[in-house]
């Protein structure tokens, strides 16, 4: 079996994924439901086949659906300067897209098996 995945670039940060994945991007401002395409696709591995771009894989993309979006658990900032009696605490909640991805197109327009099932695979991702 080979193991088909690509690398794309969301929000300024890289992802690996495969058909089927759950994955969190920064907030695309997407409605629930509907298709978003992520580009630029820096690299495709089809088991021993592996393209990479320069610095993107020209014609590739990936397709992926909108599942909800939201805010992540709470950080504290705590700022603290000693012998000045200076404290601020903050909270921050980052908002996310989350995305199941439905499929991998190659170059040449060579797609992919879509996600068997979508409402398995989007209960056990946590990205």
């Amino acid at each position: 079996m080979s193991i088909f995945y690509a690398i794309v670039e969301s929000g300024g940060k890289q992802f690996r994924v495969r058909t089927g994945q759950v994955i969190n991007t920064d907030l695309l401002h997407v409605e629930k439901g509907k298709q978003v395409e992520l580009s630029p696709v820096l690299m495709i591995a089809d088991g021993d086949e592996v393209v990479i771009g320069t610095p993107e894989v020209q014609g590739a993309k990936v397709i992926a659906t909108c599942l909800e979006e939201g805010k992540a658990r709470k950080i504290i900032v705590f700022r603290y300067k000693n012998k000045v009696r200076e404290r601020r605490k903050t909270g921050h909640r980052q908002p996310y897209t989350r995305l199941l991805i439905k499929e991998i197109v190659k170059p040449g327009g060579k797609v992919t098996k879509k996600a068997a099932k979508a409402g398995a695979a989007a209960s056990g991702g946590d990205n």
